[in-house]
């Protein structure tokens, strides 16, 4: 593919130096319709096959992280038809938030419906200060569809999902930052290098300990505590069997914490 081509691509891959960034670039404002979301579920697959990627950043370019669905794709669906949308929808979204290694949104502009549950699926949001989120569906008469009633949930509470569901209200980055909908706040022009320092961090480290740490948490939150210890359990005993336990053990005997060079074996 030429660069050309490849600049017109509404969702590139773009990797450097073990961080992948995963950026939506669909003017004017990122509208997700059925090929974007599906490009992007493609996108999130590749992260979590290439030995290459350590983290991942989503972005949606300096003046809008992604400002919903595409109505006008949408309006004129039955019910028919969205059964089998809204299920290739989630799926999209499901593959970025199960991609195994730390994932950071970048969030510049508006990430509101669609695109708030998009940012959802990150480990990690970094907002910035003029940075407005919500999820306004309720405005169209109908209910986020893609993660939103239950991944907002689970981030910031049920009072609080309600609030912004039923109402459908925006809110600005400072009361996102307060109510945990995002995790940092800066100025808009530090959204991304900021994200990429975060991503950065994780290069060179024990892949599959990362992995194992995500899943515990993920699917941790999900099942009562027993059956998350029992997960925690069988996943730290698996990591004896990785080369990378050895080599941050012998490590730590040798050198003291955090000299560690491992292998992500």
């Amino acid at each position: 593919m030429s660069d050309d081509a490849a600049a017109r691509e509404p969702v590139r891959l773009e990797v450097e130096d073990g961080v992948a960034v995963l950026r939506l670039d669909r003017p004017k404002v990122n509208a997700l319709n059925a090929d974007l979301q599906r490009r992007i579920g493609l996108a999130a697959a590749e992260c979590g096959e290439r030995d290459d990627i350590a983290a991942v950043v989503l972005s949606g370019g300096e003046r809008v992280f992604a400002a919903g669905a595409d109505i006008h794709e949408m309006a004129g669906l039955g019910y028919p038809e969205m059964v089998a949308r809204s299920s290739a929808l989630q799926d999209a979204f499901t593959a970025v938030s199960r991609i195994p290694k730390p994932v950071v949104a970048a969030v510049n502009g508006y990430a509101l419906g669609g695109g708030c549950e998009l940012a959802l699926c990150a480990d990690v949001r970094i907002a910035a200060v003029d940075a407005t989120l919500g999820q306004p569906e309720i405005l169209l008469g109908i209910i986020p569809g893609a993660g939103g009633t239950q991944r907002l949930t689970r981030l910031v509470g049920p009072s609080r999902a309600k609030d912004l569901i039923f109402t459908g209200r925006f809110v600005g980055a400072a009361e996102a930052l307060a109510i945990g909908l995002v995790d940092q706040m800066v100025a808009a022009e530090d959204v991304l290098p900021t994200a990429l320092a975060w991503a950065r961090q994780f290069v060179g480290g024990p892949a599959l300990a990362l992995r194992a740490a995500k899943e515990c948490v993920d699917r941790g939150g999900d099942v009562d505590l027993e059956t998350g210890l029992q997960l925690e359990r069988m996943q730290f005993a698996a990591l004896f069997a990785t080369e990378d336990q050895a080599i941050g053990m012998r490590s730590f005997l040798e050198h003291g914490p955090g000299q560690a060079r491992f292998a992500g074996r």
